[in-house]
């Protein structure tokens, strides 16, 4: 442990750091905020609002499938909620932020 002594005396105690060394910090931060942003903020909020386009423009008949996967037919719609047509004479009501994609018409008699 005596070899740890020599290089803590060889060190200077009073040794100003490098010039430049806090604009760089702050550089490297802001640098990394900006790579964030255009990494994982942009594109999310993207997603977000198609979703709530998507969600917005949805009508009686359209075709949906639920982020559980449940496959349906739009039967009825309300502010925050919309009624699937999921067999014959079976209804589930679903909240409007659950539906994760509009299917073409005719896509849930093909499967």
């Amino acid at each position: 442990m005596s070899f740890f002594i020599s290089q803590a005396h060889a060190q200077s105690a009073g040794s100003p750091p490098p010039p430049g060394g806090e604009m760089f910090q702050l550089g490297f931060l802001v640098l990394l905020f900006v790579l964030f942003y255009f990494l994982a903020i942009r594109p999310q909020r993207k997603r977000q609002k198609e979703h709530a386009e998507m969600v917005a423009a949805l009508g009686k008949g359209d075709e949906v499938v639920t982020s559980g996967g449940i496959l349906g037919k739009v039967v009825r719609l309300d502010d925050s909620y919309v009624v699937l047509q999921v067999a014959d004479n079976m209804e589930l009501k679903f909240q409007r932020v659950m539906i994760s994609a509009v299917l073409p018409k005719g896509t849930i008699k093909a499967i």
